[in-house]
């Protein structure tokens, strides 16, 4: 019953003003305010703050700083395993394996197209059915930055409007295409194990999704947006396995695709494995 009564209040609330009220409080920077909250939120999800540049949960200009730390230099080693496929995040996987029929696994009883995932277009959808996936869920206690987990050129990158449904283990069992309805943004890159795309997937009171070449991704519209880096549109973008390519304000998940028979995960991870940023995750594949 409590279970049916969480799923109720996620299709009621207004998903998208309570994000923007509490992403406000989040900007706050009255120091009364915003030090008792990251106070509470440090305490309560028990975040560790010796892996930080700034120690001092004080000295953060405001709650989102504090949620989008970076951390010191080596914290997050990464493997330099050649072939090396690296997590993008902290945090859990929550699925990974193979896009069966245009479908990607969600959780018990669901499952979600992969199609819909990247916003609709057939073209950029193709070149990843029957290729694999890995879905990383980033709790509120982990880094909520994302990283590359292959080095790549970005090709596109596209807005897709949708809800702001909680993410967690109730809404996969229970609300059908989770991560195919939440508001989310595309990222298509160019690698050497061909197209590869990395999908940040916003959920209820995330406040904003950033990327390093784009900053801060609020379309005036909700409404699909794609844009494209090419040399007949704009300089190319390139990005090293490792750098970090955009991140969560009040966090959610991140989801990798790779087409057919180009990469596969390490056997040794499943369903709510814990994973951080930079280990490997799986390894490329002969072409």
């Amino acid at each position: 019953m409590k279970d049916r009564l969480f799923i109720l209040s996620q299709y009621l609330l207004p998903h998208h003003l309570l994000s923007r009220l509490i992403g406000c409080a989040a900007e706050c920077r009255a120091a009364w305010f915003k030090n008792r909250l990251i106070g509470w939120f440090a305490k309560r999800y028990q975040v560790d703050m010796s892996e930080a540049q700034i120690q001092d949960p004080s000295a953060f200009e405001h709650f989102n700083a504090f949620f989008t730390r970076a951390l010191k230099e080596g914290a997050r080693p990464l493997d330099t395993t050649p072939g090396a496929i690296l997590s993008p995040a902290d945090g859990a996987v929550s699925q990974l394996g193979k896009i069966e029929h245009g479908r990607i696994f969600q959780a018990k009883g669901q499952s979600f197209s992969a199609l819909e995932l990247l916003g609709g277009d057939s073209d950029r959808a193709s070149p990843f059915m029957g290729g694999e996936f890995a879905t990383i869920y980033l709790s509120p206690k982990d880094y909520h930055r994302v990283h590359m987990p292959l080095a790549g050129t970005l090709r596109e990158m596209v807005y897709v409007p949708g809800r702001l449904f909680s993410v967690n283990q109730t809404t996969a069992e229970n609300v059908p295409e989770l991560f195919a309805r939440n508001e989310r943004v595309v990222c298509l890159f160019d690698t050497e194990r061909g197209p590869m795309a990395v999908v940040l997937v916003g959920a209820m009171i995330v406040a904003s999704i950033e990327t390093v070449w784009a900053g801060l991704v609020t379309p005036p519209k909700r409404q699909l947006k794609s844009v494209r880096y090419d040399e007949a549109t704009r300089a190319p973008i390139t990005l090293d396995q490792g750098a970090e390519l955009g991140r969560f304000k009040l966090g959610s998940t991140a989801i990798v695709l790779f087409g057919p028979d180009q990469v596969s995960w390490a056997q040794t991870l499943g369903a709510n494995s814990s994973v951080r940023m930079g280990q490997s995750i799986g390894n490329s594949q002969a072409g």
